[in-house]
């Protein structure tokens, strides 16, 4: 498994294309070999795949805007093709926090359906990445991780696990891997810690470079290489009063100290 950076740990520095591509080298040097596009700022794919190729990396996932998927399925995929990118994904349910998210599910499995099928035929995937609300949602005795699971062939749809959100969706990661086996082409490594409020006296989770929290990592890795995963995303949304270069190298060290490359 390859361990890659998901660009929107960095978003506040890839807001121009020109600090997009001193971000890029930035992590090239830092040893990544891979990036998800996600956060950053509009880009043409022929300028994506010039400045890959010029730090030494690949794009082998995105997250990319879903009115765009669902509008012209073939132009996204033929879009990524010019970078190389297989992985095409939607980044959260639409609208999970607005109206009833049962029927939320329901009404973007029907819409999105099209667009697993258009990917399919060009050689490309439509992947899903989750939070922490699937997991309490409820459809018919199905979490929405379980309904979407259901609902599409595993050359329509895989899933881009998060561990964070898996963790605080009350679910543990290694199941989950079990159950997606062969349907997580990549993942997100994210950590979590608990930070007390002093005046409050209650605990704020908060996000943290991977290997500094409470995730047990060493046999969530087992389980994927089983599960047939192929590339592994560093994120860290918020890094607080921290330097998120210096977090996200952080998170690459802790995963070169256990074996991954």
């Amino acid at each position: 498994m390859k361990i890659g950076i998901q660009l929107y740990s960095l978003r506040d520095f890839c807001k121009t294309t020109d600090d997009f591509a001193e971000t890029l080298k930035k992590v090239a040097d830092m040893g990544y070999t891979t990036v998800q596009v996600s956060g950053t700022c509009e880009y043409e794919a022929e300028w994506l795949a010039e400045n890959l190729k010029a730090n030494g990396l690949a794009c082998n996932l995105t997250h990319y805007n879903t009115d765009k998927m669902i509008a012209d399925p073939a132009a996204v995929a033929d879009f990524h093709s010019k970078f190389g990118c297989k992985y095409i994904g939607v980044g959260c349910l639409p609208s999970w926090d607005k109206g009833d998210i049962k029927e939320n599910a329901i009404s973007f499995a029907e819409r999105i359906r099209p667009v697993a099928e258009t990917y399919k035929n060009k050689g490309a995937l439509l992947m899903y990445h989750n939070h922490h609300f699937e997991y309490y949602a409820d459809i018919d005795g199905k979490n929405i991780m379980e309904y979407l699971s259901d609902s599409f062939a595993p050359d329509e749809m895989g899933f881009t696990l998060d561990t964070h959100w898996v963790v605080s969706g009350n679910h543990d990661p290694i199941e989950e891997i079990k159950r997606l086996k062969g349907r997580l082409p990549c993942v997100h490594f994210k950590d979590l810690v608990f930070d007390l409020d002093f005046e409050t006296k209650n605990f704020e989770k908060r996000f943290a470079p991977v290997g500094s929290g409470i995730i047990k990592f060493e046999p969530i890795v087992s389980a994927l290489e089983d599960a047939g995963t192929e590339f592994i995303y560093v994120e860290q949304d918020s890094c607080y009063d921290e330097d998120p270069f210096a977090c996200v190298k952080k998170s690459y060290d802790y995963l070169k100290s256990i074996g991954l490359n």
